[in-house]
């Protein structure tokens, strides 16, 4: 049960059919009380049929809720689900933009062309009807005319017949007493109504018929002449009036247009010249006079039921060739608006489809990246704005992947010199040996990742100590390669003895000018001068000619505690004494490895109890700020007032101060620092 309701709910979840959010817990909310309401209505009926309805106001407005909150929810689930992709959204907005306002236009144009001609088509029954109304007015008028010149002859009665239309009827009274009668069809004479209007020409109704009437009233010399024509309202009226219009059909007055009872209908409904020939049908009311009372009742309704052909015929009858000029004007308009609108939408199809496309392909380039696959591109085929976004997407994937690829070149660079700062940290003395009457210390802290600056302390035999300080040329991966080859030559010179020179050439180190002159140098003795020298050689052989190094080489004796030195172009070391005087350790030759042979000199120097050997390195005395260098002055001056302080001590408020000195910038050289106090 659990795993069929688990896969349920999956399902649910991947078609977006679980409730989400407030309104689908509260609809569904409704739909659980609608449903109680349901089964307590069912259970009530049983119990108490009486009262089975008494829950059906409730149950209703819920249904009705219901059906609400699903519409909204279900409007909601369409418009996630069917217009997530772009052109979906673009389509359904094209189409409310520009197909749904055509098609209403097209319906309202279309409704107003036939109501249009609805209405024409009553205009024309009506019309014909008011000029069959005024044809009846001008005969009646001159009937009346006639018979009144009888009378005022002295005649009682008229004189000769006069002349009457088809299907009339005339009568006349004089002074209220019929004196004329002429019924074609033996109609008798209509009662005349006590609201009489001296002249009109109206349909009338008497005794529940229809009837066309025109009534004049014309003073004689022997009183007032009343003359009356009337034409029922028969199928050769009405075939006179609608000629060849279509089917006209007229109704009784009392029932109205809503639930008309026809009187009588004639002529027939055109055949259609072509397919789109529609018919017409077209309801009007006719004002209809009671005759027995003198006032207006109930209008009688008729309709025209015809085709466009016929109506459009009548429209255009009157303009004779200008009407068929007109047509085709018409008719190349509309099939220029066909036209038009089907171009409208190619174009409306292309562009949205290249903006889609584009979507798409942006979308695709997307999911690979996503995936970590930066070597895909999109293929651009235009020159427009979304040309112009497919490049510059592939333009930032190509850098993402390059960016990528320096990244993991530069983390294993990272990992090299990691592992080249461990090495290198393994190459600074770790554990000082210190004699009875000399104490040392020494630190460098790397501008970089590694250092190219270089101290050492190394012993030989019990009571002597070699000290080295050095700066190589350069700074980074080359200058820590050096200092470690420098390292690794003095450690060896020093413990087994310094060898004879031999012709030795690096890889790589190009071709260098080797002396001809290679004495022996004794293995078992340590002069700072001669190392100095084969170290020069050995570097000159093995090394680019832009390399170089300062190094600055002394050997303590602590029986007769002489420093024996020799400086190769490093920065002169100091021995401070307690007295204040200072005293620079110079002489011995120029830097190793530029030039070939060398030799240096050797100088020495007695340590009293108390005097303190500084050595440091360019990187201590050359960092600038607004106001200078650091100075060799004032390193001078913070070793002395801190000599009395623990040599580690003093080379910590050193490097400090330096750091001070510099700020916030970026350490410009590697700081070196070697102290020795005599005790």
């Amino acid at each position: 049960m659990d795993r069929r309701w688990l896969r349920a709910r999956l399902w649910m979840d991947h078609h977006g059919l679980f409730p989400r959010g407030k309104l689908s817990f509260f609809t569904l909310y409704v739909l659980a009380l609608d449903l109680l309401l349901l089964l307590i209505a069912a259970l009530v009926g049983v119990l108490r049929p009486a009262r089975g309805n008494s829950l059906d106001g409730w149950i209703a407005f819920l249904t009705l809720l219901l059906f609400v909150l699903s519409l909204v929810l279900a409007a909601r689930w369409a418009r996630s689900r069917l217009l997530w992709r772009m052109r979906t959204r673009l389509v359904v907005t094209y189409a409310f933009i520009g197909v749904i306002p055509l098609i209403l236009l097209v319906l309202i144009a279309g409704l107003a062309f036939y109501l249009f001609n609805a209405q024409f088509a009553g205009y024309i029954f009506a019309s014909r009807l008011e000029m069959e109304l005024r044809g009846l007015s001008v005969s009646n008028t001159r009937i009346a005319s006639q018979i009144a010149a009888d009378i005022n002859a002295g005649q009682r009665l008229p004189g000769s017949a006069p002349s009457v239309g088809a299907g009339h009827d005339v009568f006349a009274w004089l002074n209220g007493e019929l004196i004329f009668s002429s019924s074609q069809g033996g109609r008798k004479a209509p009662v005349l109504p006590p609201k009489l209007q001296p002249q009109f020409s109206r349909v009338v109704q008497d005794e529940g018929k229809i009837f066309l009437r025109s009534l004049a009233t014309v003073p004689t010399g022997k009183g007032t002449l009343t003359v009356l024509s009337s034409q029922p309202a028969e199928e050769r009226t009405l075939s006179d009036l609608d000629n060849n219009l279509g089917e006209v059909t007229l109704y009784r007055p009392e029932t109205g247009i809503r639930n008309p009872s026809p009187i009588l209908s004639v002529g027939n409904i055109p055949a259609a010249r072509r397919s789109i020939d529609l018919g017409v049908r077209s309801f009007s009311e006719i004002p209809v006079l009671d005759w027995k009372t003198g006032n207006e009742t109930n209008p009688a309704p008729a309709s025209v039921e015809t085709r466009f052909s016929v109506l459009y015929d009548r429209a255009f009858s009157s303009l004779g060739d200008p009407g068929s000029t007109l047509e085709f004007v018409l008719f190349l308009l509309l099939v220029a608006l066909v036209l038009f609108e089907v171009g409208a939408w190619w174009v409306g199809i292309r562009v949205s489809g290249s903006i889609t496309g584009a979507v798409g392909q942006l979308y695709l380039a997307t999911t690979h990246v996503n995936r970590g696959d930066f070597t895909h591109r999109i293929p651009v085929a235009s020159q427009d704005q979304l040309a112009a976004l497919a490049t510059s997407f592939n333009s930032m994937t190509e850098s993402i992947e390059k960016l990528i690829h320096e990244q993991k070149e530069k983390q294993r660079l990272e990992n090299e010199i990691t592992i080249a700062q461990e090495v290198q940290e393994q190459l600074f003395p770790r554990h000082i040996t210190q004699l009875p009457s000399l104490e040392v210390y020494g630190t460098c802290r790397p501008a970089r990742s590694v250092s190219g600056d270089y101290y050492d302390f190394l012993s030989v035999g019990a009571d002597r100590l070699l000290l080295a300080v050095g700066d190589v040329s350069g700074k980074g991966i080359s200058a820590a390669l050096l200092m470690a080859t420098i390292h690794s030559a003095v450690r060896a010179y020093a413990i087994e003895g310094m060898p004879e020179r031999r012709r030795v050439q690096a890889v790589g180190a190009g071709p260098r000018l080797v002396s001809q002159a290679e004495p022996a140098f004794p293995g078992a003795e340590v002069c700072p001068g001669a190392l100095l020298s084969l170290l020069n050689h050995q570097l000159y052989q093995s090394t680019p000619q832009e390399k170089y190094a300062t190094l600055f080489l002394a050997l303590y004796d602590a029986g007769e505690r002489r420093l024996i030195f020799s400086n190769a172009g490093h920065l002169p070391p100091l021995i401070l004494t307690p007295s204040g005087e200072v005293k620079r350790l110079a002489g011995g030759g120029t830097v190793v490895g530029l030039f070939d042979p060398i030799s240096y000199d050797e100088n020495a120097e007695h340590l009293r109890p108390g005097d303190i050997f500084l050595a440091y390195s360019d990187g201590v005395t050359e960092p600038e700020n607004d106001y200078g260098e650091f100075g060799e002055a004032r390193l001078i001056d913070l070793v002395q007032e801190n000599r009395d302080l623990p040599l580690e001590r003093i080379s910590q408020i050193v490097t400090d101060a330096v750091e001070d000195w510099i700020g916030g910038g970026e350490q410009p050289d590697d700081v070196t620092l070697v102290l020795a106090r005599a005790r």
